[in-house]
């Protein structure tokens, strides 16, 4: 590399890091002994073999081009640590390298990276030890994995190859001379192996390996003098390849005789892949397969052994990638030599591979080892101790066993009936895209074997407080599977993986998650109330009755090969594929196709290499760049971003700064998941004062310069511990009572806690002890495994609704409908009667008339008893409950009251949280077991008081025009203010998924939260993520791809409505980003527009992402724009702007003497075109304005709004205008929309809407309207447009 200017950065290392030729010592080949014992003994001679020329980066310097080869004796002062611990300091001796060899720079000056021991790297680039034979070996190749102090990896792809022996070597007649002798080799019928070995950064397998094998065409028909020259140009090429940026791009660069392709990671996230994920399916049968995961996941000392030391390493690597998103905390040295087996004695937990030749010496003398042979498949234990290694569990190993047999295992398979290729390049790329699709399957597969094992892990985490409560996690386990999980829970790797998950991580587990979850669990999501086995699910529990008796059997069996899995399907030896709809959607490998991929071929490099060659390589890799990069339409943003990044990367080598900086910039706008921020803020470092000069000169640099260098310096790493549940010790304040029962995973609403916190305190000091605490959790527990535990006949079954659960069964009562017990759903209350098990309904609560607790007289007993009274049936339901009766009197009219508040305000989470209030009521009476248990508990009963205390009928107007409720803040803590809402239309399009084309609504909440709902069923599609972190202003929707919000912390973020993610940010403003406007063309792209509280307004190409226009509009504080008529109209707080395209005033309407609110600003307006109106509100009064758009100077007409307070938001529907508001209702203030008619310029409508204020509103196809509350009540209503 040429070097740069003092100033420029230290620039990101391409593919290698070191390049090493090893081999025997020149000096003990010559010796006298070596010369007796290769004439006097037939067999290989053993010989200590060190490091004879190491090659590491830059090859070019300013003053020279020599390269940086250097005898490894003279780097003993460079070496790390040794695997070794007792191993001599070699001796310093200059100028010991190969006869001939170049004589590179001081050794001082070679930077060995980290992780490179060469004092151990002899031994493990010939593991098996260095041997003289006596005809020529084939070449072969191992790999090896190298990590240094601090757990980082460096990867080696080591060549051995054979040379014979000779003072000279030279041709004879186009032959080497030991050919030219035949098989009897040389003159001393020697060979000796010598072998190169790449390290890199990155696991490039088959890449390096692919780039070795051409390396040693040269090496075996080149002189001895020449071996350095040919290694320096081999290394030199490979640091010159810059290793690709994750995503769809990979390189290729011409080795000759090969192509050789270097793959990319497919997100930032996942593992480079560059081998054959199949091969552990080929070596050992699934069973087996399970074994060794389970061994991995349970953090055992895992041993390989292998004949190939190449397996050892690709298998374990294999495994490693089967993990993924999990982790191997732990050592990890697939390969260790016979001198280094003392570290199989390790007391903690490693992953080590050892030569097969070892097995029985590593069985005998170490203890506690799973001893893994590939070659015969087996697994076995040293010392032949049984190991504790519990089974996976069983359903999730039966799945993926399937998944495997329905796999196409062998690529002669699939060429089996093409034509044989007689292109070396389009052979491999054939196998490589085959390889592709393979991998792809089995990550799904064993990602899909993850999930299913820790899918319900979430379902007992507390968020807030950072809380995995194991206990009750392992209770919910199947009995057989409790020993593996108990095993998991206590690993370093699990305890990563609930970190990730506890911050919401949205990593390949989590997205396999979310893409498999089931709909009930997607409902599930939404509601407060604790859960319950549906009906759906206890119909399915017993249809599968004989498979669990099956499962009960089975699953305590020792060894998971021993289970013989239930009619699974063959192996899939032939080209027909398995219809995965006869074996079970459970058993098919989920239909997930790799995704497609490019290549981009590096140029060539031309030799010498001295500095204008590699200027040339940079000129002629920017010039192919560029040229890719002006092939491309703004759509393919994806591929974009790549090219941009490598041109960047390539002109940061040339040294050119400010160009690199600008493809930093563009990349920055069109995907900013590969970003590279630490590079970006060096590169401005090292900017000379001239170039940063020019640099802030450019607008596009200056605001990239500002968002690295402004970047806030590292805050102190947030507490991210994991605490596992623990009941409390101490008495308990309020503050704390909260904390501990949001902890348990009991109730997570704040409001809610508190009740209860009233109900356990009555007629007490307030403060919970800890053993009522612990009585409180435990009746609750008792109360779920009870719930879990309800068996229904089907003839009852078939009576409910398939997602109605059972909540609360009495004891068995006589009733005067006969002997049973009473069962509550969330939708009726019915009996399940005794005797002949049979179903009889006492109502639904929708039918409750009245509910009343009475005393029957019997004989002489007076038996409290429960009167139930119906709309649809004269007879009253009686209950003798006895002391059940008063709890139960509680709990059913909290529920009716809850049905009807459901009902009134078209909102299912009413009944959701009365289910909560009841279970609460039941957990507190057999808590305090005393005669005010039923007073305490009554403090729950909220909606019931509610309903008596405040009877506050829903006017009729609001009732008809309201269709739904739904709550983004569901399972949080306290409800958050919707900020936007957008309502974005369903488009069938090839990149989504059937369900991905409905319908979505857009919600954010505070601190750049977004939630999308899937606007056909109003179920979440797409729980919270971030887009930055400040409050959202804005929402539109551009080339029905794209979602734009416009953010307090003045970035606009570009959310993907197909990917689900937001990779682009436009930082062109310099304040809030207040508002955005859409200006679709007949023809793409469309153009946005963007306003900021400064009064810049941006005209934006929606495609490109290119700023097409720029004015200021003078006044500043900017809070809305809208187009019509080809003119731009602006808020600007005291007037409302009219410009044209260009930024040129038209008209201004300014809060002038004449308009009698002076001092106030416009809170915003709309515009009717076809009445030919500006409508407009201010901030602080009740009243609209309207204005005739033929003439602006003209007084307005004003509109009051009754019992309203302020106006805070309308809209255009249709021919009319909604305004959100806060008003009076019944002396409180609540949020209210009022709908006026344009034409008549009259309130139609005036609705109830919220609780609390109506912070925005949305209109869905003009037949619904959408409307967003405060932070008090944190819901969305749907209204009905007519």
């Amino acid at each position: 590399m040429a070097e740069a200017a003092p100033h420029h950065p230290a620039l990101p290392s391409g593919l290698l890091e070191l390049c090493a030729l090893l081999g025997a010592p020149r000096d003990s080949l010559r010796g006298p002994e070596q010369v007796a014992q290769r004439k006097g003994v037939k067999g290989p001679s053993s010989l200590d073999p060190e490091v004879l020329s190491v090659f590491v980066p830059p090859f070019v310097m300013k003053e020279d081009s020599q390269p940086a080869a250097v005898n490894c004796m003279t780097l003993a002062k460079n070496r790390k640590r040794s695997f070794r611990k007792k191993r001599e300091r070699p001796r310093v001796e200059l100028g010991k390298g190969v006869p001939g060899g170049p004589r590179g720079p001081d050794p001082e000056d070679v930077n060995i990276p980290n992780g490179v021991d060469l004092l151990a790297l002899p031994q493990l680039c010939f593991p098996g030890g260095l041997c003289v034979a006596s005809e020529p070996r084939e070449d072969c190749v191992h790999f090896l994995v190298l990590t240094d102090v601090c757990g980082n990896r460096t990867y080696g792809v080591v060549a051995q190859y054979y040379r014979p022996l000779h003072d000279e070597y030279c041709f004879y007649n186009g032959k080497t001379r030991w050919e030219a002798l035949g098989p009897g080799g040389g003159a001393a019928g020697c060979f000796v192996p010598f072998a190169v070995c790449v390290v890199s950064r990155f696991p490039y397998y088959n890449a390096l390996k692919d780039c070795l094998s051409c390396l040693l065409t040269h090496l075996k028909f080149c002189k001895d003098f020449e071996v350095d020259n040919h290694i320096k140009d081999f290394a030199a090429k490979l640091s010159l390849i810059p290793s690709p940026p994750p995503g769809p791009l990979h390189l290729i660069f011409n080795m000759k005789p090969l192509q050789i392709v270097f793959p990319s990671r497919a997100d930032p996230e996942s593992p480079l892949i560059d081998l054959d994920l199949h091969l552990p399916l080929l070596c050992f049968r699934p069973e087996k397969v399970l074994q060794i995961l389970t061994c991995l996941l349970t953090e055992q000392r895992i041993v390989f052994f292998s004949s190939s030391w190449a397996l050892l390493t690709l298998v374990a690597e294999c495994f490693m990638a089967y993990l993924h998103p999990l982790q191997w905390q732990h050592t990890f040295v697939p390969i260790l030599s016979g001198q280094m087996l003392d570290f199989l004695m390790a007391p903690t937990s490693f992953l080590m591979g050892c030569h097969l030749d070892h097995f029985e010496e590593v069985s005998k003398e170490a203890d506690g080892l799973i001893l893994i042979n590939i070659d015969n498949g087996n697994i076995t234990y040293s010392n032949d101790e049984e190991v504790d290694v519990p089974d996976i569990p069983l359903l999730a190993a039966q799945t993926f066993i399937q998944r495997v047999q329905s796999l196409q295992l062998h690529h002669e398979l699939e060429l089996a009936h093409l034509c044989t290729s007689t292109d070396v390049n389009e052979g491999r790329a054939s196998r490589r895209a085959w390889q592709q699709r393979l991998n792809c399957q089995i990550q799904q597969m064993t990602l899909q074997l993850l999930v299913s094992i820790f899918r319900e892990v979430k379902n007992h985490l507390n968020y807030e407080h950072r809380v995995f409560n194991s206990e009750e996690f392992l209770k919910t386990r199947a009995l057989g599977d409790q020993q593996f999980y108990k095993q998991v829970l206590d690993t370093y790797m699990f305890h990563a993986f609930l970190k990730a998950r506890l911050s919401r991580r949205m990593d390949a587990f989590a997205q396999m998650d979310l893409h498999t979850q089931s709909e009930e669990d997607r409902i599930n999501g939404m509601l407060l109330s604790p859960r319950r086995p549906t009906i759906e699910k206890m119909a399915s529990r017993k249809s599968s009755t004989p498979h669990a008796a099956h499962r009960r059997m089975v699953v305590s069996m020792p060894d998971l090969q021993d289970i013989t899995v239930p009619e699974l399907p063959p192996r899939n030896s032939s080209l027909r594929k398995i219809q995965t709809t006869e074996c079970g959607s459970s058993g098919a490998v989920l239909d997930m196709p790799p995704k497609s991929t490019h290549t981009f071929k590096i140029p060539e490099i031309h030799f010498p290499l001295v500095a204008q060659c590699v200027q040339a390589f940079y000129a002629d890799c920017v010039a192919q760049l560029s040229k890719a990069i002006g092939s491309l339409t703004p759509e393919n943003s994806v591929l974009l971003a790549r090219y941009f990044y490598l041109r960047g990367l390539v002109r940061l080598m040339q040294g050119q700064l400010l160009g690199a900086l600008l493809d930093f910039q563009s990349l920055y706008k069109t995907d900013v998941c590969v970003f590279p921020a630490d590079l970006v803020q060096m590169t401005v470092e090292s900017l000379s004062a001239p170039e940063r000069t020019q640099a802030e000169r450019t607008p596009e640099l200056l605001r990239l310069i500002s968002e690295v260098m402004d970047r806030p310096a590292d805050a102190p790493k947030a507490d991210d511990r994991v605490k596992n549940f623990e009941l409390p010790k101490k008495h308990m304040q309020l503050d704390d009572f909260v904390k501990r029962v949001q902890e348990s995973g009991i109730v997570k609403d704040t409001s809610v806690i508190h009740r209860l916190f009233e109900a356990l305190t009555v007629g007490h000091q307030k403060q919970i002890d800890p053993e009522t605490f612990k009585d409180f959790y435990n009746c609750w527990k008792e109360a779920e495994a009870e719930a879990q535990e309800v068996s229904l006949p089907l003839s009852v079954m078939e009576q409910l609704d398939k997602n109605e659960c059972v909540y609360k069964l009495s004891r068995s009562v006589k009733t005067n409908r006969g002997v049973g017990k009473i069962a509550m759903t969330q939708k009726r209350l019915f009996l399940l009667m005794e005797g002949r098990p049979g179903y009889a309904e006492i109502s639904t609560f929708r039918n409750i008339e009245d509910v009343r607790s009475t005393m029957a007289t019997f004989l002489l007993l007076r038996i409290p008893t429960l009167k139930i009274k119906t709309a649809s049936k004269k007879e009253v339901f009686e209950a003798n409950l006895k002391t059940e009766c008063d709890l139960w009197h509680l709990m059913v009219k909290e529920m009716w009251a809850g049905r009807k508040l459901a009902d009134d305000h078209k909102d299912p989470q009413y009944v959701q949280q009365a289910l909560t209030h009841i279970l609460l009521m039941d957990a507190v009476v057999g808590t305090l077991q005393s005669p005010g248990a039923i007073y305490a508990a009554s403090k729950l009963s909220y909606f019931d008081r509610m309903k008596n205390e405040m009877p506050m009928a829903v006017p009729k107007t609001t009732s008809e025009t309201l269709k739904h409720k739904i709550n983004p803040s569901a399972g949080e803590t306290a409800p958050r203010a919707i900020d936007v809402l957008l309502y974005t239309p369903g488009h069938l399009d090839p990149a989504e998924k059937v369900e991905d084309a409905h319908p979505k609504l857009w919600c954010a909440l505070n601190e750049g939260k977004v939630i999308v709902f899937d606007a056909s069923s109003w179920t979440i599609h797409q729980h919270c993520f971030r887009v930055g972190t400040s409050k959202l202003n804005c929402m539109v929707m551009a080339e029905q791809s794209q979602v734009w919000v416009g953010s307090e912390d003045s970035v606009i973020y570009i959310i993907n409505v197909h990917s689900m993610s937001c990779n682009k940010q436009l930082t062109d403003h310099r304040a809030s980003v207040t508002g955005l406007a859409v200006q679709d063309g007949l023809q793409a792209p469309s153009t946005v527009y963007s306003c900021s509280a400064d009064g810049t307004v941006l005209a934006w190409n929606a495609s490109s992402l290119q700023v097409t226009g720029r004015f200021q509009v003078r006044g500043g504080g900017l809070s809305a724009i809208r187009l019509h008529s080809g003119r731009l109209w602006c808020c600007t707080g005291d007037s409302i702007l009219v410009v044209n395209m260009n930024g040129y005033p038209c008209q201004e309407l300014k809060i002038n003497g004449r308009f009698k609110e002076t001092g106030t600003s416009f809170r915003g307006f709309q515009l009717m075109p076809e009445q030919e109106q500006l409508w407009a509100a201010c901030a602080g009064y009740p009243d609209v304005y309207v204005w005739s758009l033929q003439d602006l100077a003209q007084p307005p007409q004003r509109i009051h709004l009754e019992d309203c307070s302020e106006i805070n938001c309308m809209i255009k529907v249709k021919k009319q205008i909604w305004v959100g508001a806060t008003g009076l209702s019944q002396g409180q203030l609540k949020g209210k929309i009022y709908v006026m008619d344009a034409e008549r310029r009259t309130v139609e409508k005036e609705l109830l809407a919220h609780a609390d204020t109506v912070k925005t509103l949305c209109s869905a196809e003009d037949r619904y309207v959408l409307s967003g509350a405060g932070r008090e009540e944190g819901k969305i209503a749907i209204w009905k447009v007519e």
